[in-house]
């Protein structure tokens, strides 16, 4: 990110000095009045008052007040509308996709083949979702994030299901974090073996188990009390990570959805759409018809009208972290 701009409002005032006289405050450029002390008032001239004064400095306070608000609420809005219809169009294609993800996933597929599974791309359980969501939530980086996930879920470690993870152990997982070349790789391994172990227990109907629907069905698909549940049985998942679940996961558990955090929402505002999750609804709702969704796959309409949100909420946030929103926004326009 680029170094913030020191603002300008901090710098102290000058002083100038005429001979061994102080000119504070004085413009420049113009000599100083005299003040005839001994002119009489003039009896046209308003008298100010304690009320007056205070009346002024309540005008001067709800202008300033006015002016920040103004530029608060320009801040990160597109400077020019866009075609919604387009842009929804755009991010639910293939060719945004690699203005959504880091160019290392980029570079890693050349390698590894079109058939990695990867956070950007492929469809995931609900147990690897929260394993997704567990570590997008530590203090890392995109890159670092995605990275970890494609080494999880992949060739030669394979670590997706419970049964994978509790057999791998701590060692195995910390061995495939650091082939990740991650950071808090101990704690990370530690909280998967955890996690893993929460399944079996009170999360999930044993080892093979990844649809976690025993949550949904003891909390009678109260999505309040399955965030609660997890969150108690789930060590080091968080508002953060329950979030990052949410705005995936709605795509299949209905009960979820409509969901998008704000991280997201300012995303999708700053690429034109709006900033507020029910209307984006809205407007997909709107143009359904004219939209290409044929290659998401979904049980009815409902369930793709879910995914459709997923997806632009996925490629928003990712162009965002990315830094590619005025790269979207071009290709749109």
């Amino acid at each position: 990110m680029p170094p913030k701009k020191t603002s300008s409002d901090g710098a102290k005032a000058v002083t100038k000095k005429d001979g061994n006289k102080s000119t504070k405050g004085q413009v420049s450029g113009q000599p100083p009045q005299k003040q005839e002390d001994n002119a009489p008032p003039d009896p046209k001239a308003p008298k100010l008052t304690k009320d007056s004064s205070k009346k002024r400095k309540a005008q001067d306070t709800t202008t300033k007040e006015a002016s920040k608000a103004s530029r608060k609420s320009s801040r990160g809005a597109p400077s020019e509308p866009i075609n919604q219809t387009k842009l929804i169009n755009y991010l639910l294609s293939r060719s945004s996709l690699d203005l959504c993800r880091p160019k290392d996933e980029i570079q890693d597929l050349e390698t590894r083949g079109s058939g990695t599974r990867t956070y950007s791309t492929s469809t995931f359980t609900p147990f690897e979702e929260l394993v997704c969501a567990l570590i997008l939530s530590r203090p890392i980086g995109h890159m670092l994030g995605l990275r970890s996930i494609r080494t999880l879920f992949n060739e030669p470690h394979n670590l997706n299901t419970p049964k994978a993870i509790r057999a791998a152990g701590k060692e195995g997982c910390r061995e495939a974090l650091d082939q990740a070349r991650t950071q808090h790789r101990q704690k990370t391994a530690e909280e998967l073996v955890g996690f893993a172990d929460a399944v079996v227990g009170t999360l999930g109907s044993g080892e093979e188990d990844t649809g976690l629907e025993r949550v949904r069905e003891e909390c009678e698909y109260d999505v309040e009390r399955e965030r609660d549940m997890l969150k108690k049985n789930v060590k080091g998942l968080g508002k953060t990570g329950l979030d990052i679940f949410a705005r995936r996961i709605q795509g299949v558990w209905g009960e979820w959805y409509p969901f998008a955090d704000q991280r997201t929402l300012e995303a999708t505002e700053k690429l034109g759409l709006l900033g507020e999750v029910e209307g984006l609804v809205k407007i997909v709702d709107d143009c359904w018809t004219e939209l290409d969704v044929d290659s998401l796959e979904a049980k009815d309409e409902d369930e793709r009208k879910r995914k459709v949100l997923v997806r632009v909420l996925e490629r928003a946030v990712g162009c965002q972290l990315e830094g590619n929103i005025d790269q979207v926004r071009k290709a749109v326009m």
